[in-house]
């Protein structure tokens, strides 16, 4: 089992959007929601090759740019289609305000 990556400061990550990161060569979308929670989901749609992270951030949701998929930021399954295929969704642990993700590690749903 790989080691978690620091890939950012959570006071980097702006309320409602996502930032791209790559933590062994897995492209990950790093989300901060309204709430300040922070998630970490596949950054590729599974619908097309679309980065999600350069999406909209609603409610508890990820929305595709391209096509409109919604992922679910705690499970990563799709709530609208046309994705009907869940992205990964990562372990996020935040050490003294800093944000670490172990890619070989997903949450379990």
């Amino acid at each position: 089992m790989s080691e978690a990556t620091r890939v950012c400061s959570a006071a980097e990550l702006e309320a409602d959007s996502a930032l791209k990161v790559v933590v062994d060569g897995v492209a990950i979308a790093v989300v901060k929601d309204s709430a300040g929670d922070i998630y970490a989901l596949g950054d590729t749609c599974t619908h097309g090759d679309i980065s999600l992270s350069e999406g909209f951030v609603e409610d508890d949701t990820l929305e595709c740019w391209a096509h409109g998929s919604k992922f679910s930021l705690t499970t990563g399954k799709p709530l609208t289609l046309p994705a009907y295929e869940p992205v990964p969704v990562y372990v996020v642990t935040i050490i003294d305000g800093d944000v670490y993700i172990d890619p070989s590690s997903t949450v379990a749903v």
